[in-house]
């Protein structure tokens, strides 16, 4: 236990000067609604908007010298891509972004005004790994994955650890479950960081390969990808799977109208920007009040990068 705390404090102080310390806020009419006591980490001040920026910037630092010269490679449609070119112009180093043809252009836009160069390739897994796997050979550049390494997963943790700092009484720590990188962080920080908050995780309901990974045992994967939170439509992987399935308590599913109606209400109460994705682990505090109730809850708000164009509400 002392080790993971040592690690995890080593890599929080080593990343600090390139994020921002993000807020923790509270609605007490939120709280009026849930019957509980709700915080919320707002990743969506964080630098480039969302937490993939903790685990971005502990992965590039994590590299040698002669490796950063050579640059850094991942495939992203979306938050990684922006924090990983953030990161690495932050730190002088070359990025290679993976992205597909039908990437958001606002999203191609924000990674280009990092600095970061886009190589598009068809809208398949396939092809944005064999895309990133060609650059990485042909330039030497080191493969950063956005959920499923170590650096990125322990970079993630800091989000929780600066939580459980500032509200050491929680009793639970909920997040959203995509590539599963943010909720493996968070389950690391509650062990090393609190004697009591357990971590659950929220996810849609079309995309609920988490939870059936949880059930069976081994990793599964979705058939579909039809949700509103476009940031979980993603799978876990062998480094963060074995870290969910002993340290997450339970992962609760949402529908897609429960989302919206979730983002909605953090829109309209607490007057500030998340993103779909964001809104999910709030809708599994929603859909079972009466498990939450009288508790003390964290929420980490991943998020804030939404085209206000096209609001699902």
């Amino acid at each position: 236990m002392d080790n993971l705390k040592n690690s995890l404090t080593e890599v929080h102080n080593r990343i600090k000067p390139f994020i921002h310390k993000t807020p923790v806020l509270s609605s007490s009419l939120i709280n009026a609604m849930i019957g509980a006591d709700l915080v919320f980490k707002c990743e969506n001040f964080q630098k480039m908007g969302a937490f993939k920026m903790r685990g971005a910037a502990n992965a590039i630092l994590s590299l040698s010298e002669e490796d950063r010269q050579k640059g850094v490679v991942t495939h992203s449609s979306g938050n990684f891509a922006q924090a990983v070119s953030l990161a690495a112009k932050s730190l002088g180093v070359k990025a290679y972004i993976v992205m597909p043809e039908n990437a958001p252009q606002v999203k191609k836009d924000a990674v280009r005004t990092y600095e970061g160069e886009i190589i598009e390739c068809k809208s398949t897994p396939q092809a944005r790994a064999s895309t990133a796997e060609k650059i990485k050979n042909e330039k030497g550049a080191s493969f950063l994955h956005p959920s499923n390494q170590d650096e990125v997963i322990y970079g993630n943790a800091t989000a929780a650890i600066e939580l459980l700092e500032e509200c050491p009484e929680l009793d639970v720590i909920l997040t959203p479950v995509g590539g599963g990188g943010l909720i493996a962080g968070t389950a690391l920080a509650a062990k090393a960081f609190s004697s009591k908050c357990k971590v659950i995780g929220g996810e849609p309901m079309n995309v609920d390969d988490a939870y059936r990974s949880l059930i069976s045992g081994k990793i599964e994967t979705n058939e579909r990808f039809d949700t509103v939170a476009d940031g979980l439509r993603t799978h876990l992987g062998d480094r963060n799977f074995p870290i969910i399935k002993d340290h997450v308590e339970r992962i609760i599913r949402v529908e897609e109208d429960e989302i919206i109606h979730a983002m909605r209400i953090i829109w309209e109460r607490m007057k500030i920007i998340i993103e779909p994705s964001c809104a999910v682990p709030f809708a599994a505090v929603m859909k079972e009040k009466e498990t939450f109730k009288n508790k003390k809850i964290g929420i980490i708000l991943s998020g804030g990068n939404v085209d206000v164009k096209k609001l699902p509400f």
